[in-house]
């Protein structure tokens, strides 16, 4: 079904990651024997890295061929290269520096410590994805985006109510008015998120709860970003038991 949308919950936090992380080294394998490349976009945040981790300790780790395989990111915060507030230094302390990957094939977001502005790294990441279009659109269709929620509802850093969520004719955008610090950043577009094949959304705890409900029950994207994510093929929200406490029983599916 294009388009579907599916939540799936978990009794808990560690089972949410470490089914993930079996599923996207399983996803990925198959895409990558399918189409000889995957595309994934990486998310940040304490779920998302932990996932990331799980998939460098899985005994399962490699049977991806790696050197296919090219990693992006929803949003960056513009911060120095070294700072551990980096989502690329997370991922690749996770995950990334334990593969047999190409540097060439790890597609990060400037850094504030560069030679770019705010606004010319936006345009460079831009210039960077051009590089790779498919045949949809002048950005590769990621196989696979990885999204946390804010408490807020806020995806990649797209933000409720901020000229970012509503922006259509640009692929990324710098942000200068983050209401969580650091308030400098860089990020995808929702065309560009919604471009992408599968987007997994992965929501861990009680102060997500309401944001995933209203998401669910049809809140306008502007007021609750994570509402307007969508996947070409799929859509699916992996939650713990925490976070789905306001989620219907009805939209839960008993599998992927």
């Amino acid at each position: 079904m294009t388009g579907e949308r599916r939540v799936l919950v978990y009794p808990d936090r560690d089972a949410l990651v470490a089914s993930v992380a079996a599923r996207f080294l399983s996803k990925t394998a198959d895409v990558v024997a399918a189409k000889g490349t995957a595309h994934i976009c990486l998310t940040g945040g304490s779920v998302g890295i932990a996932v990331l981790a799980a998939v460098g300790d899985s005994p399962a780790r490699d049977t991806v061929d790696w050197s296919k395989v090219h990693f992006w990111w929803g949003d960056e915060r513009w911060v120095p290269a070294d700072s551990d507030d980096r989502n690329d230094k997370q991922a690749r302390a996770a995950l990334l520096d334990r593969l047999d990957v190409a540097e060439e094939n790890v597609h990060a977001f400037a850094a504030s410590d560069g030679p770019l502005g705010l606004d010319e790294a936006a345009d460079a990441y831009a210039r960077e994805l051009a590089r790779f279009p498919s045949r949809e659109g002048e950005h590769p269709r990621f196989d696979i985006t990885f999204l946390g929620v804010g408490p807020d509802g806020h995806i990649a850093s797209l933000f409720p109510d901020r000229p970012g969520i509503r922006e259509t004719e640009r692929t990324v955008i710098a942000v200068r008015d983050s209401p969580k610090p650091p308030p400098e950043r860089l990020s995808l577009t929702r065309p560009v998120i919604n471009g992408s094949a599968r987007i997994w959304l992965v929501l861990s705890g009680t102060d997500k709860a309401s944001a995933l409900g209203l998401a669910l029950a049809g809140a306008s994207y502007t007021e609750v970003p994570a509402a307007g994510a969508k996947g070409r093929k799929r859509t699916v929200f992996f939650v713990d038991r925490d976070a789905s406490s306001e989620v219907p029983e009805s939209l839960i599916a008993p599998d992927y």
